[in-house]
Protein backbone atom coordinates (compact mmCIF):
# COMPACT_ATOMS: atom_id res chain seq x y z
CA UNK A 1 0.00 0.00 0.00
CA UNK A 2 3.02 2.58 0.76
CA UNK A 3 5.66 2.08 -1.70
CA UNK A 4 8.98 1.94 -0.59
CA UNK A 5 10.85 5.44 -1.67
CA UNK A 6 13.61 2.41 -3.81
CA UNK A 7 10.08 1.31 -5.55
CA UNK A 8 8.79 5.06 -6.49
CA UNK A 9 12.05 6.14 -7.94
CA UNK A 10 12.06 2.62 -10.02
CA UNK A 11 8.76 3.77 -10.89
CA UNK A 12 9.55 6.75 -12.05
CA UNK A 13 12.38 5.72 -14.24
CA UNK A 14 9.64 3.12 -15.89
CA UNK A 15 7.34 5.99 -16.53
CA UNK A 16 9.93 8.20 -17.25
CA UNK A 17 8.47 8.82 -21.38
CA UNK A 18 5.14 9.39 -20.56
CA UNK A 19 5.83 11.46 -17.72
CA UNK A 20 8.21 13.94 -19.11
CA UNK A 21 7.12 13.79 -22.60
CA UNK A 22 3.38 14.32 -21.92
CA UNK A 23 1.93 15.09 -18.61
CA UNK A 24 4.79 16.89 -17.61
CA UNK A 25 4.76 19.48 -20.09
CA UNK A 26 1.06 19.58 -19.71
CA UNK A 27 1.24 20.40 -16.21
CA UNK A 28 3.57 23.26 -16.49
CA UNK A 29 1.65 24.57 -19.22
CA UNK A 30 -1.34 24.94 -16.84
CA UNK A 31 1.30 26.40 -14.18
CA UNK A 32 3.03 28.95 -15.93
CA UNK A 33 0.28 30.40 -17.59
CA UNK A 34 -2.34 30.39 -13.88
CA UNK A 35 1.38 31.47 -12.40
CA UNK A 36 1.50 34.50 -14.98
CA UNK A 37 -2.07 35.52 -14.68
CA UNK A 38 -1.59 35.44 -11.23
CA UNK A 39 1.51 37.44 -11.14
CA UNK A 40 -0.56 40.46 -13.62
CA UNK A 41 -3.48 40.39 -11.20
CA UNK A 42 -1.87 40.46 -7.81
CA UNK A 43 0.36 43.37 -8.88
CA UNK A 44 -2.18 45.20 -10.24
CA UNK A 45 -4.92 44.68 -7.22
CA UNK A 46 -1.34 45.33 -4.48
CA UNK A 47 -0.69 48.86 -6.57
CA UNK A 48 -4.66 49.74 -6.68
CA UNK A 49 -5.19 49.52 -3.48
CA UNK A 50 -1.52 51.16 -2.43
CA UNK A 51 -2.40 54.43 -4.45
CA UNK A 52 -6.05 53.99 -3.74
CA UNK A 53 -7.48 53.96 0.02
CA UNK A 54 -11.15 53.97 -1.12
CA UNK A 55 -10.18 50.76 -3.66
CA UNK A 56 -8.47 48.90 -0.55
CA UNK A 57 -11.22 49.50 1.23
CA UNK A 58 -13.42 47.64 -1.46
CA UNK A 59 -11.42 44.84 -3.06
CA UNK A 60 -9.09 43.71 0.28
CA UNK A 61 -12.43 41.96 1.98
CA UNK A 62 -12.88 40.42 -1.15
CA UNK A 63 -9.36 39.38 -2.01
CA UNK A 64 -9.98 37.67 1.80
CA UNK A 65 -13.37 36.04 0.77
CA UNK A 66 -11.73 34.43 -2.51
CA UNK A 67 -9.40 32.49 0.18
CA UNK A 68 -12.71 31.11 1.66
CA UNK A 69 -13.86 29.27 -1.28
CA UNK A 70 -13.25 25.58 -0.94
CA UNK A 71 -11.05 24.72 -4.05
CA UNK A 72 -12.41 21.54 -4.40
CA UNK A 73 -15.55 22.09 -4.69
CA UNK A 74 -15.64 25.20 -7.28
CA UNK A 75 -13.00 23.19 -9.10
CA UNK A 76 -15.77 20.90 -10.68
CA UNK A 77 -17.78 23.72 -11.71
CA UNK A 78 -14.75 24.97 -13.82
CA UNK A 79 -14.88 21.78 -15.42
CA UNK A 80 -18.28 21.69 -15.94
CA UNK A 81 -17.94 25.43 -17.77
CA UNK A 82 -14.78 24.34 -19.41
CA UNK A 83 -15.16 21.11 -19.87
CA UNK A 84 -11.67 19.40 -20.20
CA UNK A 85 -9.64 22.55 -21.85
CA UNK A 86 -6.63 24.18 -20.31
CA UNK A 87 -8.68 26.91 -18.88
CA UNK A 88 -10.41 24.37 -16.09
CA UNK A 89 -7.15 23.86 -14.62
CA UNK A 90 -5.62 27.72 -14.99
CA UNK A 91 -8.82 29.40 -13.57
CA UNK A 92 -7.96 27.02 -10.25
CA UNK A 93 -4.48 27.92 -10.52
CA UNK A 94 -5.02 31.87 -10.14
CA UNK A 95 -7.51 31.28 -7.47
CA UNK A 96 -5.00 29.76 -5.49
CA UNK A 97 -2.29 31.78 -5.82
CA UNK A 98 -3.11 35.21 -6.61
CA UNK A 99 -4.05 35.92 -2.73
CA UNK A 100 -0.14 35.56 -1.63
CA UNK A 101 0.99 37.69 -4.58
CA UNK A 102 -1.43 40.24 -3.70
CA UNK A 103 -1.21 40.41 -0.08
CA UNK A 104 2.56 39.91 -0.36
CA UNK A 105 3.32 42.50 -2.53
CA UNK A 106 1.00 45.03 -0.75
CA UNK A 107 2.60 45.05 2.62
CA UNK A 108 5.49 45.29 0.36
CA UNK A 109 4.30 48.72 -0.82
CA UNK A 110 3.16 49.63 2.88
CA UNK A 111 6.20 48.61 4.70
CA UNK A 112 8.19 52.01 2.84
CA UNK A 113 9.52 54.31 5.72
CA UNK A 114 7.13 57.73 6.22
CA UNK A 115 10.22 59.65 6.68
CA UNK A 116 11.52 58.90 3.22
CA UNK A 117 8.39 59.74 1.87
CA UNK A 118 8.15 62.93 3.83
CA UNK A 119 11.73 63.51 2.39
CA UNK A 120 10.58 62.82 -1.01
CA UNK A 121 7.92 64.89 -0.46
CA UNK A 122 9.85 67.68 0.63
CA UNK A 123 11.79 67.80 -2.96
CA UNK A 124 8.61 68.51 -4.56
CA UNK A 125 8.12 64.42 -5.28
CA UNK A 126 5.19 63.37 -7.21
CA UNK A 127 3.24 60.79 -6.08
CA UNK A 128 4.27 58.67 -9.16
CA UNK A 129 7.95 59.25 -8.33
CA UNK A 130 7.76 58.14 -4.78
CA UNK A 131 6.34 55.03 -6.12
CA UNK A 132 8.89 54.52 -8.54
CA UNK A 133 11.75 55.21 -6.72
CA UNK A 134 10.81 54.42 -2.96
CA UNK A 135 7.74 51.89 -2.83
CA UNK A 136 9.02 49.96 -6.05
CA UNK A 137 12.27 49.09 -4.81
CA UNK A 138 11.72 48.65 -1.04
CA UNK A 139 8.56 45.96 -2.24
CA UNK A 140 10.89 44.00 -4.79
CA UNK A 141 12.28 41.62 -1.89
CA UNK A 142 8.33 41.01 -0.87
CA UNK A 143 7.67 40.12 -4.47
CA UNK A 144 10.33 37.74 -4.57
CA UNK A 145 8.81 36.31 -1.66
CA UNK A 146 5.76 36.18 -2.92
CA UNK A 147 6.39 34.38 -6.18
CA UNK A 148 8.53 31.71 -4.42
CA UNK A 149 5.59 30.89 -2.23
CA UNK A 150 3.14 30.92 -5.38
CA UNK A 151 5.14 28.78 -7.18
CA UNK A 152 4.72 25.05 -5.08
CA UNK A 153 1.22 26.53 -4.73
CA UNK A 154 0.47 27.40 -8.25
CA UNK A 155 1.75 23.57 -9.27
CA UNK A 156 -0.64 22.10 -6.46
CA UNK A 157 -3.61 23.98 -8.09
CA UNK A 158 -2.85 22.46 -11.58
CA UNK A 159 -1.93 19.28 -10.05
CA UNK A 160 -5.60 19.24 -8.30
CA UNK A 161 -7.50 20.53 -11.51
CA UNK A 162 -5.98 17.77 -13.61
CA UNK A 163 -6.69 15.36 -10.77
CA UNK A 164 -10.98 16.31 -10.65
CA UNK A 165 -11.19 16.45 -14.26
CA UNK A 166 -8.44 16.17 -17.19
CA UNK A 167 -7.27 13.77 -20.01
CA UNK A 168 -3.28 14.58 -19.07
CA UNK A 169 -0.92 15.75 -16.38
CA UNK A 170 0.54 14.58 -13.30
CA UNK A 171 -2.47 15.00 -11.53
CA UNK A 172 -4.30 13.03 -13.91
CA UNK A 173 -1.79 10.20 -14.15
CA UNK A 174 -1.49 10.04 -10.38
CA UNK A 175 -5.34 9.37 -10.40
CA UNK A 176 -5.26 6.86 -12.76
CA UNK A 177 -2.46 4.85 -10.85
CA UNK A 178 -4.69 5.09 -7.71
CA UNK A 179 -7.64 3.48 -9.54
CA UNK A 180 -5.08 0.59 -10.44
CA UNK A 181 -4.03 0.22 -6.73
CA UNK A 182 -0.44 1.08 -8.18
CA UNK A 183 1.16 2.95 -4.97
CA UNK A 184 4.43 3.67 -6.89
CA UNK A 185 2.81 4.74 -9.27
CA UNK A 186 0.70 7.16 -7.75
CA UNK A 187 3.77 8.86 -5.66
CA UNK A 188 6.11 9.19 -8.51
CA UNK A 189 4.09 12.03 -10.39
CA UNK A 190 3.96 13.81 -6.46
CA UNK A 191 8.13 13.29 -6.06
CA UNK A 192 8.48 14.62 -9.70
CA UNK A 193 6.20 17.55 -9.02
CA UNK A 194 7.93 18.56 -6.05
CA UNK A 195 11.35 18.45 -7.65
CA UNK A 196 10.35 20.36 -10.42
CA UNK A 197 9.42 23.07 -8.00
CA UNK A 198 12.31 22.84 -5.84
CA UNK A 199 14.10 23.89 -9.40
CA UNK A 200 12.03 26.49 -10.05
CA UNK A 201 12.42 28.23 -6.55
CA UNK A 202 16.02 27.68 -6.62
CA UNK A 203 16.02 29.27 -10.50
CA UNK A 204 13.86 32.67 -9.13
CA UNK A 205 16.32 32.76 -6.11
CA UNK A 206 19.25 33.10 -8.47
CA UNK A 207 16.84 35.98 -10.18
CA UNK A 208 16.44 37.27 -6.94
CA UNK A 209 20.14 37.98 -5.97
CA UNK A 210 21.21 39.30 -9.18
CA UNK A 211 17.63 41.78 -9.27
CA UNK A 212 17.52 42.54 -5.38
CA UNK A 213 21.28 42.64 -4.14
CA UNK A 214 20.40 44.89 -1.18
CA UNK A 215 18.20 42.43 -0.03
CA UNK A 216 20.68 41.08 2.55
CA UNK A 217 20.86 44.68 4.17
CA UNK A 218 17.41 45.11 5.46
Amino acid sequence: ILPTPIQVIQKLWELREPLFMVHLPATMSVTFIGLGISIVLGLALAIAMDMHEGVRRTLYPLVIASQTIPTTAIAPLFVLWFGYSIWSKVLVTVLMTFFPITITVYDGFQSTKREMEELMLSFNASKMDIFMKLKLPNALPYFFSAIKMAIPISIIGAAIGEWLGAQSGLGYFSKRMLTQLDGAGVFAPIVLLSAVAMLIVAIVGIIERIAVPWRKEL
